[in-house]
């Protein structure tokens, strides 16, 4: 018997083009920490820089996971997100595949569209909290796989 793939939820009556910020998690392939390794994020994170920046997309702040990718992404008025998101997750799996033979994300991503009351800032203090959350890091500062253009990283260290 054949399992029923499960796809993320996308909003039927959303297009996902225009200016619109996102909050991205993107899984690895049954959730493998392949993000530990900076050769790995090395590998992905200018592929990520260069499709968003091709396809309209603005990253304001992305946090590389062991086993998961966090983005906070802001198209502009005829971007794609389901286009900016193909591309990109193709062509580093690509990359990653020529060194590393084997998958490097799970099928489908999840996205969640910033609501009016939410701030850029709130959202990319939560992405860049996570690895401190986690226990990866005592502070945003000290983890390597990090990075966010809405405030200096050194800032957010003494923020709770």
């Amino acid at each position: 018997m054949l399992k029923q793939r499960k796809y993320a939820p996308r909003l039927k009556c959303f297009d996902y083009i225009g200016s619109h910020a996102y909050f991205i998690t993107c899984a690895t392939y049954q959730k493998k920490p392949y993000f530990s390794d900076k050769v790995v994020v090395d590998i992905v994170l200018p592929v990520m820089n260069r499709c968003s920046a091709q396809n309209g997309f603005g990253i304001y702040t992305y946090c590389f996971m062991p086993n998961h990718l966090h983005m906070l992404v802001v198209g502009e008025e005829k971007s794609s997100l389901h286009r900016f998101m193909r591309t990109f997750k193709q062509e580093s799996s690509f990359a990653f595949k020529r060194g590393y033979k084997n998958s490097l994300w799970q099928r489908s991503y999840y996205d969640r569209i910033l609501r009016t009351d939410e701030t850029l800032e709130e959202v990319a203090w939560y992405i860049m909290n996570n690895p401190v959350r986690k226990g990866l890091a005592d502070n945003c500062e000290s983890y390597p796989f990090s990075d966010s253009l809405l405030f200096d990283v050194k800032e957010l260290s003494g923020r709770t």
